[in-house]
């Protein structure tokens, strides 16, 4: 509770308002990517916010790149970002919450 999820798309906040094939889960933080074009190559970043901390921390980017030969491989085509459903800290102490990415 408390965190909040954006993604980034070469380092711009991806606002996804009005965006049917884009969704970022606020409860899971992924980013589901729903018939990938050639405008969606590039890097993405995902950020996580907490108010309560008044922090925001942003991963490393990842890189989307289309495959030449149109497989899909092992995985559909999606980023996300997978966190424990709580993580425990003592006040003062450091957090890390990873990012990062699965799929082709």
């Amino acid at each position: 509770p408390g965190l909040s999820y954006t993604w980034l798309f070469n380092n711009n906040t991806l606002y996804l308002g009005e965006d049917s094939r884009r969704f970022v889960s606020q409860a899971t933080g992924n980013l589901y990517l729903a018939k990938v074009e050639p405008w969606d190559v590039g890097n993405y970043t995902c950020a996580v916010s907490s108010a309560e901390a008044q922090r925001r921390v942003r991963g490393p980017p990842t890189a989307l790149t289309l495959r030449g030969d149109g497989a899909m491989g092992e995985y559909e085509p999606k980023i996300e970002v997978r966190f424990p459903e709580t993580t425990y800290a003592a006040k003062g102490s450091s957090v890390r919450l990873e990012c990062f990415a699965l799929g082709k």
